[in-house]
């Protein structure tokens, strides 16, 4: 059996340079994005979120990202979940995308606001039907006894709107935006030394530097 510290990659694939990058790392960010659509990344809107809790702890789990607009990376969840009480106790976050297939990494950190309702709405109603009873059958982050009461919740709620065509938004489910003040481009290249490629949000103009691998 291989040893952990034996597990190792040589990243050679591409390179990041300041004058190949964009000016602005919300389009950037677009462009690495698509690339990683056209080489068929597994999940590649999903994301470790990072957020702070009461006793000034991390937490982190993985969301998809649903939008980059109006400045900032839209997600959806529950209101009531352990992020939403965590982002409404601290507003700044972190975000990681991590693309293997591109031997690329993406690190943004900012502050978190919610959505507006209509823009919620508009996103709730676009999910499939069952994605949208879902967002009204689990108490998300709650302790349970066990998984009959998610499939007795399901099986409800089908009933309940069997005959109706348009699910409403529950009022504990939504969007936030990210507004992002610093993003980082990470690009693996050989011999572990990366390219990183950090911009810094200042007066609201974006600073680019060369951060040491």
């Amino acid at each position: 059996m291989q040893h952990i510290s034996d597990l190792r990659k040589a990243y050679q694939k591409f390179q990041l340079s300041e004058n190949s990058i964009s000016a602005d790392p919300l389009q950037q960010f677009d462009i690495w994005f698509k690339q990683a659509l056209e080489v068929n990344v597994s999940e590649a809107n999903a994301f470790v979120l990072s957020t702070v809790n009461t006793f000034n702890k991390p937490n982190s789990r993985v969301v998809l990202l649903k939008a980059l607009a109006q400045g900032g990376f839209v997600f959806y969840t529950n209101y009531k979940s352990t992020k939403a009480k965590e982002m409404a106790h601290s507003p700044y976050v972190s975000m990681c995308f991590l693309w293997h297939e591109l031997e690329r990494q993406i690190r943004i950190s900012g502050i978190v606001n919610r959505v507006t309702r209509e823009e919620s709405e508009l996103y709730f109603n676009s999910r499939p039907r069952e994605s949208q009873l879902g967002a009204w059958v689990s108490p998300q982050s709650d302790i349970i006894s066990s998984r009959d009461i998610i499939d007795n919740n399901m099986t409800e709620l089908v009933l309940k709107y069997k005959n109706i065509e348009k699910i409403p938004l529950p009022d504990h489910w939504g969007g936030y935006r990210v507004i992002p003040d610093e993003i980082e481009f990470w690009q693996g290249r050989p011999n572990r030394l990366h390219d990183r490629i950090r911009y810094t949000k200042i007066n609201q103009e974006w600073k680019k530097d060369r951060l040491a691998p």
